[in-house]
């Protein structure tokens, strides 16, 4: 919403996470979008609440956590490009794509307006979710 702050979010997200006994990785954040993909202001998904640039109308962010099954620490590995942890378990990474819309924060990145696009009705997602392989 208007006026909470960046903090808020991380924070949230640290908290749920780590008292379920997830580690929140610290090295990789979250990030604005605008006419660029990556924009300031830096969303990390850790924090104190009450901190960090407030949230405007018709800011759009990327929340982007990752999550580990142990500990937060992460490395990179000699490519460059991939990220483990530290500790060989198991991480995740989502995201949401949000915008500040009449002060409310509005996700973007659902698939309620492929759907909506596609003229798919509730009952054809069902049926698609109960026929769906889950991993």
């Amino acid at each position: 919403r208007v006026g909470n702050r960046v903090g808020d979010v991380g924070y949230a997200i640290q908290q749920y996470c780590e008292v379920e006994g997830y580690g929140v990785v610290r090295e990789l954040v979250g990030h604005g979008i605008g006419r660029k993909m990556h924009e300031d202001p830096e969303m990390p998904n850790y924090g104190k609440r009450g901190r960090g640039k407030k949230f405007i109308e018709g800011m759009v962010v990327a929340i982007e956590p990752m999550i580990n099954m142990g500990t937060h620490k992460v490395k990179q590995l000699k490519d460059g490009w991939t990220i483990v942890t530290l500790d060989g378990k198991p991480s995740v990474h989502f995201e949401h794509d949000v915008a500040i819309v009449d002060g409310k924060p509005e996700i973007l990145s659902t698939f309620a307006y492929v759907h909506e696009a596609l003229g798919i009705t509730s009952d054809e997602e069902d049926k698609f979710r109960q026929n769906a392989l889950v991993l």
